[in-house]
């Protein structure tokens, strides 16, 4: 998942910079709505002549829309991860860059679920490497860590980006409500993974209510498909967001028990971005790929 938002950012980055100065610096600009403008065009443009593109476009416009979004200078909020009666939770401050999505982290309590430890340690994506400090923390790998928590709170704008492929499907039920259905993949080449994210989009709202995905980080074959419900929606900044997700192992059309779970809290989109804080410390170690790819 890290390299592909390093790819999207690139294009994210050119109209950005057209404006003049770096991405964090346009994001407070006086062309910035201009420049955002331009860049909701040219992704309603790029997806909506579809049906898929479409319903996707309509669960970002029922949740703040294109043009708001792409304004954002940051996105930072405090992630909560836990797996059900398993070895980890953990607790981060995250600041991401929504333009060259490079992020870093605060990691804040780390352990078992149901007893995390208060912890000094900080991880980041500086859009070349991942990195944690310090170099013995266990349990958090930051090449998947450092945007997993972004991702999935950034459904769904992250799917208009350049690289994403959309299919329609038919609508499917879920807790015995019908939904408008619509499957996100990706683009051969582009990013670490090439998992899909199947979203249940509300047919009067049109806010995503819940998704289905796939892992296959590092070039590892899916283990199946997991569910992941999108709860407790919040508006700050013009965006509305989800606050709390709950995932299910789900197979043949039904879902397992209670797998994991995370929240999001104190959010900002305003927050500013402090690119000293993506320099790695001295002692921190650079987390490669799986198998050192």
């Amino acid at each position: 998942m890290i390299d592909r938002t390093r790819s999207v950012a690139l294009a994210l980055a050119v109209g950005l910079t057209a404006c003049g100065g770096s991405t964090g610096e346009a994001a407070e600009s006086p062309g910035m709505e201009d420049v955002a403008a331009t860049m909701a065009m040219e992704a309603r443009a790029r997806i909506g002549d579809s049906e898929a593109g479409q319903t996707l476009l309509r669960a970002i416009d029922a949740a703040g829309g294109l043009e708001t979004w792409y304004a954002t200078p940051t996105s930072a909020y405090a992630w909560e991860y836990g797996n059900v009666g398993g070895d980890i939770q953990f607790k981060s401050y995250l600041v991401a860059d929504n333009h060259s999505r490079r992020m870093y982290h605060d990691l804040q309590t780390l352990g078992a679920y149901g007893d995390p430890q208060e912890i000094d340690a900080r991880f980041a994506w500086d859009g070349t490497d991942a990195w944690i400090w310090p170099a013995d923390v266990d349990g958090v790998n930051p090449r998947f860590w450092a945007s997993t928590g972004y991702y999935f709170s950034s459904i769904p704008f992250v799917l208009a980006d350049p690289g994403v492929v959309l299919e329609s499907l038919p609508d499917e039920e879920l807790d015995g409500v019908m939904y408008d259905m619509v499957r996100a993949g990706y683009e051969e080449g582009v990013g670490d993974a090439s998992d899909t994210y199947t979203l249940y989009v509300d047919k009067e709202s049109g806010r995503v209510r819940a998704i289905r995905y796939t892992v296959t980080f590092g070039g590892r074959p899916a283990s199946g498909e997991n569910l992941f419900y999108y709860d407790d929606y919040t508006t700050v900044d013009g965006l509305t967001v989800p606050t709390r997700f709950r995932g299910f192992p789900f197979a043949d059309g039904e879902k397992g028990e209670l797998r994991n779970e995370a929240w999001v809290t104190d959010i900002s989109f305003r927050q500013p971005f402090d690119e000293a804080m993506l320099a790695i410390p001295e002692g921190g170690r650079i987390q490669p790929m799986p198998g050192g790819n």
